[in-house]
């Protein structure tokens, strides 16, 4: 046997050995759950401000507030979380998370049914549910790559990342059918309920992770949380993707916190309809994380990081041009631009995160990162709202537009253009 036929031979063995991960039981349980459960949540994305807005007549001001709620613990206890997380089972952190958050959402659509929902109510909600979502996140991040082998993390995430944008294009329109029928408070069971279905999802998985490392007996919370800041912020293209991220999401919270109020009150979009049209920008982020393998194997699964950013979200701005009428199309064709980019981006940016960390420190990673990059979408609600009042809706959601691209430099400015792939987990470095 020649080297070559032994070279395709060995190749032939591991493909059988990794098989598709159409193929895996416990992968496509996880999968599965997650779509439901964040068409559910995106299914409150509209009905939340709505909500407020229609029902409560809330102000700009505290539609800002609201939506800088939700992403609030992050900043507050994302580092801790982080360190409890690589402390305990990644599975049970995740079903814990899930049946906390069916009971918080639930409580809305029962205090509406009863005439007492209030913003104090919805603000003590979207604070709650965050704080769950903060632990389920990081879990769920430090979980994938135990779940499966290496070389699948790209595929993997590709695959959970189009199915999340599909649950933001059909969880929209759901919502805002729902609305139309129910009502936004009645909408919000159908959130609740999708945490249900994740949780027999997560309790269906075989596969038993690895126990988590024993602690030091000297190794307080503190030590733990500075070394998982210690390895983002002294690793050189992680510190650049995190101040890229990071920025991303100040001026994508000013977006989000401006979103309902430029489609309802400037661009004259009934409620029933807003889910529609912001359903219809969700096409884009299917497309992305369909075509984001592709993609990375033509450009590069490293330098895609950053012509995802700064070439491909580029057009974003035309949606902050729509005016009544045929013009409300500009609003879906822009938003679908930047979830086409964002959602290369992030998948990109995913991988290479997975495949440089050490798996003992992969929770804290996440958090320290999350802590960050989600740490800024509470100050860009609040300073959606608070711009969006001073300067008026449609020039703020300029700003927000042009800030999201603008920060692609960051990563542009990086050993990632030097960089072609993302190197394997095996062979990482932590370049400077």
């Amino acid at each position: 046997m020649t080297e070559v036929e032994k070279d395709l031979a060995g190749a032939d063995a591991e493909a059988e050995a990794s098989p598709s991960l159409w193929r895996q039981r416990d992968f496509l349980l996880l999968w599965s759950g997650q779509t439901v459960s964040e068409m559910g949540s995106a299914v409150t994305h509209v009905a939340l401000p709505l909500l407020a807005v229609v029902a409560l007549q809330a102000s700009t001001f505290e539609v800002g507030l609201l939506t800088a709620a939700t992403t609030l613990a992050f900043a507050l206890i994302a580092l801790p979380a982080g360190a409890m997380v690589d402390g305990a089972p990644k599975r049970s952190v995740m079903i814990v998370c899930n049946l906390l958050r069916l009971v918080i959402v639930g409580s809305v659509p029962v205090a509406a049914a009863f005439d007492v929902l209030t913003m104090a109510q919805l603000y003590v909600v979207a604070v709650a549910a965050g704080v769950c979502t903060v632990f389920f996140d990081i879990a769920y991040q430090s979980y994938v790559p135990s779940l499966i082998r290496p070389d699948h993390l790209m595929d993997a995430n590709g695959k959970l990342g189009t199915t999340q944008a599909f649950a933001q294009l059909a969880g929209p329109s759901l919502g805002g059918g729902l609305v139309g029928v129910v009502g936004a408070a009645g909408a919000l069971m159908a959130d609740a309920l999708s945490y249900a279905v994740s949780v027999l999802s997560v309790l269906g998985i075989r596969k038993r992770e690895d126990p988590p490392a024993a602690r030091q007996a000297d190794e307080t919370l503190r030590r733990r949380i500075t070394e998982g800041l210690r390895f983002v912020l002294g690793h050189g293209i992680l510190r650049r993707v995190v101040a890229c991220t990071a920025t991303a999401n100040l001026f994508s919270g000013m977006s989000t916190a401006l979103a309902m109020v430029f489609l309802v009150r400037v661009l004259h979009v009934s409620p029933a309809l807003t889910g529609l049209v912001m359903a219809g920008a969700a096409v884009g982020g299917i497309a992305g994380g369909a075509f984001a393998g592709r993609l990375a194997q033509r450009i590069g699964s490293a330098r895609i990081i950053w012509v995802s950013i700064l070439v491909f979200s580029a057009p974003q701005v035309v949606a902050a041009a729509a005016w009544p009428g045929w013009g409300v199309l500009l609003f879906p064709l822009g938003w679908g631009v930047a979830y086409f980019a964002g959602m290369v981006y992030n998948i990109a940016q995913l991988s290479y995160r997975q495949s440089v960390t050490p798996p003992e420190l992969m929770g804290r990673m996440n958090a320290a990162v999350r802590w960050v990059v989600w740490g800024t979408l509470p100050l860009g609600g609040v300073l959606g709202g608070a711009l969006g009042t001073l300067i008026g809706v449609r020039p703020a959601l300029w700003v927000a537009f042009v800030g999201s691209w603008a920060a692609g430099w960051f990563v542009f400015f990086s050993p990632l253009r030097r960089m072609r792939d993302v190197p394997r987990p095996e062979s990482a470095s932590a370049p400077s």
